[in-house]
């Protein structure tokens, strides 16, 4: 079984859709982890910063043995949030060989937002691109307007699981 690893940007609505989808795919009888940026709680990127190893290496070695991931994350200011970045900054920068994290795997992009949340869709997959993810089409966009649909979902999901198996 290949591993799909959930990343929650924050500890609000985006970690509650990325728990709802956890749980869809176990429904869907595929297991997946889940862990929120937040609560690493990792300082702002600088050459100068100082950063509880344990805590980027936890993320660092979930990254490299998934083989896909989910995003959950709100759009800031029309972008990507400033914790997603500077997490991202962080791997790349503490990892050997940061293209291993990213390169070849599969992602699918989720938003709770205020608005629909596009701009930080499309924002972050021109970045993941970058650093050479595939970046299904599809993406997850809900906000207190537009609830989660589930059997959407469900569809988008078994379209990701069907792509990294």
């Amino acid at each position: 079984m290949e591993k799909v690893l959930i990343v929650s940007a924050t500890n609000d609505n985006n970690l509650v859709l990325a728990n709802n989808l956890q749980n869809i795919l176990s429904e869907l009888g595929f297991l997946a982890d889940v862990v929120s940026l937040e609560d690493l709680k990792l300082p702002l990127f600088s050459s100068e910063a100082i950063i509880k190893e344990d805590h980027i290496e936890t993320l660092l070695s979930k990254m490299k043995k998934s083989d896909g991931f989910i995003f959950c994350s709100p759009e800031y200011n029309g972008g990507v949030p400033p914790v997603l970045s500077n997490a991202i900054t962080w791997i790349t920068v503490k990892s050997d060989n940061w293209r291993e994290v990213f390169n070849g795997k599969f992602a699918l992009i989720g938003t709770y937002s205020g608005g629909d949340g596009h701009r930080f869709i499309n924002s972050f997959r021109t970045q993941l691109e970058y650093m050479g993810t595939n970046v299904i089409a599809r993406s997850i966009s809900v906000n207190k307007n537009k609830p989660l649909n589930v059997e959407s979902v469900k569809k988008i999901l078994q379209g990701f699981i069907n792509i990294i198996n």
